[in-house]
């Protein structure tokens, strides 16, 4: 399956794996590429350089695919991660909030490929304006932080208005909705929640099979995690923070909380009282595959799943019938 996305990153699927925090490691990322999507390596949980330096030898020595590294802009440790990037020849770079000028001016002139997520078209056009060469946009259904727009709505206007590839993020997990990104006029899906439910991901067993277990209607939207709208799985520490109300603190003032509630969830498996960062796709999640059965089990069911809209699309409707 071929897009624009494809060719620009290299990769045999249109299948981007989400940098989730405290779970986007090398076992999961150089999973994902050698199955032929673009796995991407989270740094919110890594403070030295060196952390990263050994996630990106260790995703080279298990696959000589693509991958990609996701930045914080605002990260007291930027310059040393793109030192490394740049040193360990890394072909994309992911980022999302706050200013990027100083990740696209230093990896562009490289040649390392640019892909900035984005939760609303005024976003996404200032990452085209700033030179990404593709951009994620993430709706409202997706885990972690999102958009306040639906996925559905989110898209098309993004396609529409961008002259560079569009990947959708927010609700996706399977052939359908893969068939469904590229009706919307997408040219490939990130997927983060789908990813945490597979054998590969560092994840504890019982974390995964809560994800498993969950419906779509078991998450809520909080601010208490980082200080920004999160998506997050009702559990324990949820209910907490729904009952809190509001909040009026400063985002860098509780960031500090949210990482070590992440990894309280997805390192040391406390599923009650840690910040689950899922999506409501997490109700389609029943099973907890290989990262290769995933990808070749989405692409190798869309034919038939456009195949089957095109059957229903040319059968006789009730209209067609002589009475």
């Amino acid at each position: 399956m071929k897009t624009r996305v494809t060719e620009l990153l290299g990769i045999e699927y249109p299948i981007i794996q989400g940098a989730m925090a405290t779970v986007a490691f090398w076992p999961l990322v150089s999973a994902v590429s050698e199955a032929g999507g673009l796995g991407i390596i989270a740094t919110v949980n890594i403070i030295n350089p060196e952390e990263l330096r050994f996630n990106v030898q260790k995703v080279k020595e298990k696959t000589n695919k693509p991958f990609g590294v996701n930045l914080l802009p605002d990260n007291p440790a930027l310059e040393n991660f793109l030192d490394i990037i740049i040193e360990e020849k890394v072909p994309v770079v992911s980022y999302g909030a706050g200013n990027p000028q100083r990740i696209i001016e230093r990896t562009r002139k490289l040649g390392i490929v640019g892909i900035p997520t984005v939760g609303s078209l005024k976003q996404a056009l200032i990452a085209q304006n700033d030179g990404a060469h593709a951009v994620i946009v993430q709706g409202t259904e997706a885990g972690g932080h999102n958009s306040h727009v639906a996925t559905s709505v989110l898209i098309p206007l993004a396609v529409e208005n961008l002259d560079i590839p569009v990947v959708a993020a927010g609700g996706f997990c399977d052939s359908r909705t893969l068939v469904a990104a590229l009706a919307l006029g997408a040219e490939g899906i990130c997927m983060g929640t789908r990813f945490i439910c597979t054998r590969e991901c560092p994840v504890p067993d019982n974390v995964k099979r809560k994800v498993v277990e969950a419906s779509e209607e078991d998450t809520i939207v909080t601010r208490w995690v980082t200080g920004v709208p999160m998506r997050i799985l009702r559990n324990k520490l949820g209910e907490e923070h729904l009952k809190k109300g509001d909040i009026n603190t400063p985002s860098r003032n509780i960031m500090a909380l949210g990482v070590a509630q992440f990894r309280k969830v997805f390192q040391e498996g406390d599923a009650e009282w840690g910040s689950l960062a899922c999506g409501q796709v997490a109700g389609r999640i029943h099973d907890i595959p290989t990262c290769r059965e995933l990808l070749e089990r989405i692409v190798n069911g869309a034919e038939e799943v456009a195949r089957g809209i095109l059957d229903k699309a040319s059968a006789p409707t009730v209209a067609n019938y002589k009475r």
